[in-house]
């Protein structure tokens, strides 16, 4: 094939390269107080626990988003982290200055009246805010979640 019949084509792929986001990795100091922590006081499940040598995939997810997940990652020196940034990130995170994103609920009062109960840490009770009631919240690790009931 000559190079005119290859630049006369369209050669670009059509398809849907990137159909949706499937894994959020949330950093965590220690991977077995982080698991009991989600499915005990969370009520999410346990999608993969896998270990290859040193390195445990741990992720879970609410049992009603079959497709979406959390990875449970420990804070480690690895192929992504040198030591010193490992340090670095496990300050951060323990200063409880990282946020881990927003769990969405269909009652925000209700849930947290249930997971202070089960000695989740609050840092704010659910208030009304323009897009909904939200409470915000720390897991064990430090890592800050919005808990929010949309309108």
């Amino acid at each position: 094939m000559t190079f005119e019949e290859v630049r006369g084509r369209d050669l670009r792929y059509h398809g849907d390269m990137i159909t949706k986001p499937s894994h959020a990795c949330v950093y965590v100091t220690d991977q077995d107080r982080a698991r009991a922590f989600y499915t005990e006081k969370l009520g999410m499940e346990v999608r993969d626990d896998a270990r290859m040598g040193s390195f445990r995939w741990l992720s879970v997810a609410p049992k009603t988003q079959p497709d979406a997940c959390i990875v449970l990652m420990l804070v480690a020196p690895g192929p992504m982290l040198s030591e010193d940034h490992a340090n670095q990130l496990r300050t951060l995170l323990e200063a409880g200055v990282l946020g881990a994103g927003v769990l969405e609920t269909d009652d925000c009062r209700r849930d947290y009246d249930e997971l202070k109960a089960k000695g989740v840490q609050f840092v704010r009770e659910p208030k009304e805010m323009p897009y909904g009631i939200e409470a915000l919240m720390r897991d064990d690790s430090g890592n800050f979640y919005s808990l929010t009931q949309r309108r």
